[in-house]
């Protein structure tokens, strides 16, 4: 609780007691005054509430930030594991079908050296 909540609440209460004198003496400057105050209180206390609610905010800030860093840490570990996996996986392919990797690479290049020189009639 900030200053402005804690004053803010006690003059609102402040008010209700003023309010309440006004309507039992039948003084309407007192209950005019009441609910000034009241008005005033709440608000002043609803600010202070915000206040608190931004304070809140960034006293939390470094461990969301330190768990947005280790969500993302996490996951470059799981892409790098995936592709040390794959590698190894067209590795293992390469060498089980090494004329056919050829093959595909030649016809990957051929396809590459057509596009960019085109035909030649």
């Amino acid at each position: 609780m900030n200053k402005d909540e804690f004053q803010g609440g006690a003059r609102y209460v402040g008010g209700k007691v003023e309010k309440g004198i006004g309507d039992v003496v039948g003084s309407r400057d007192w209950q005019v005054d009441g609910v000034v105050d009241q008005v005033a209180g709440g608000a002043q206390n609803l600010y202070g509430r915000a206040k608190s609610a931004v304070d809140d905010l960034i006293d939390g800030a470094p461990e969301l930030a330190d768990k947005l860093s280790h969500d993302a840490r996490h996951a470059a570990d799981r892409a790098t594991e995936a592709a040390r996996r794959g590698a190894l996986a067209a590795q293992d392919s390469a060498k089980d079908a090494p004329l056919l990797w050829a093959a595909g690479a030649a016809a990957i290049g051929y396809g590459l050296a057509w596009l960019v020189h085109g035909s030649r009639d």
